[in-house]
């Protein structure tokens, strides 16, 4: 389903969903914090870590708090880790893009689940080098809600299930061997078992074709940032790498698929 609305509306719902993207920051990096912290993420007010105070309406502003407050708690002046600000405007823009690319429709509600979870399972990759089976769980609820809400149809429907469970086995499997063999080789793990689920999720959205390109978008960026890290021979969160090359994939894949199609 996709709705044709005037410009002006759709400026409108743009600049909302960069707000509520900036609110679903801001609670998507404390979820995780407290995910790794072992802590209840309903339960408990918002406090900072130094001094245990409790934070207020005035500390919890999305962006405009940070930059207000320079960075550093109001009461003891300890440091605000950047990534609270960096989480915020990364989903505020991801929530903003995604509807300046597909608008008022079905897709734009999937991806806005789907990219949410994959920067909560990002952060906490970062902390812990796991990736939560809870949010691979939900993506893939996801997948299957929206599956036929996209189409017409049972036959739309059907198609895009058989696309993305192809994509799911292709690139997950494909994964899951390729880890084994490197596995043999180095004499120690390649790769987590979460990163391969992760694949084998993201294989759902993106299907055979694009999947490739996210396959390669992760690799490029995997090999980067190992380098950048200076982890080249150790273990390093590939979450992050994957759920990147996931939204690159998901918002503008199509179109470099479709460019790259033209040349042939």
């Amino acid at each position: 389903m996709y709705m044709d609305l005037p410009l002006a509306v759709d400026i409108y719902i743009g600049i909302m969903l960069f707000v509520l993207g900036a609110v679903m920051g801001s609670f998507i990096n404390c979820a995780a914090d407290r995910y790794c912290r072992k802590q209840s993420v309903w339960r408990g007010r918002s406090h900072c870590d130094s001094c245990g105070a409790t934070l207020t309406v005035i500390d919890l502003v999305p962006i405009l708090s940070y930059m207000f407050l320079r960075g550093k708690c109001r009461r003891c002046g300890a440091k605000i880790p950047p990534r609270c600000l960096v989480t915020e405007l990364l989903v505020a823009i991801i929530y903003a893009l995604t509807y300046a690319l597909y608008g008022c429709s079905f897709v734009t509600l999937e991806y806005i689940a789907l990219f949410s979870a994959l920067i909560a399972l990002s952060l906490v990759d970062l902390d812990t080098m796991e990736i939560p089976d809870g949010l691979l769980l939900f993506c893939a609820a996801v997948f299957a809600a929206f599956a036929y809400l996209h189409g017409q149809g049972v036959d739309q429907m059907l198609d895009r299930l058989k696309d993305g469970v192809i994509g799911a086995v292709v690139y997950g499997g494909g994964m899951l061997i390729i880890s084994l063999i490197m596995d043999r080789i180095l004499g120690r793990e390649s790769m987590g078992g979460g990163d391969i689920k992760l694949f084998a999720v993201l294989g759902l959205f993106a299907g055979l074709v694009r999947g490739l390109l996210l396959l390669l978008i992760a690799c490029i960026v995997g090999i980067i940032s190992a380098y950048a890290s200076g982890n080249k021979n150790n273990a390093f969160p590939f979450g992050p790498c994957i759920s990147g090359a996931a939204i690159i994939t998901l918002l503008v894949g199509q179109q470099v698929v479709n460019q790259y199609l033209s040349l042939l």
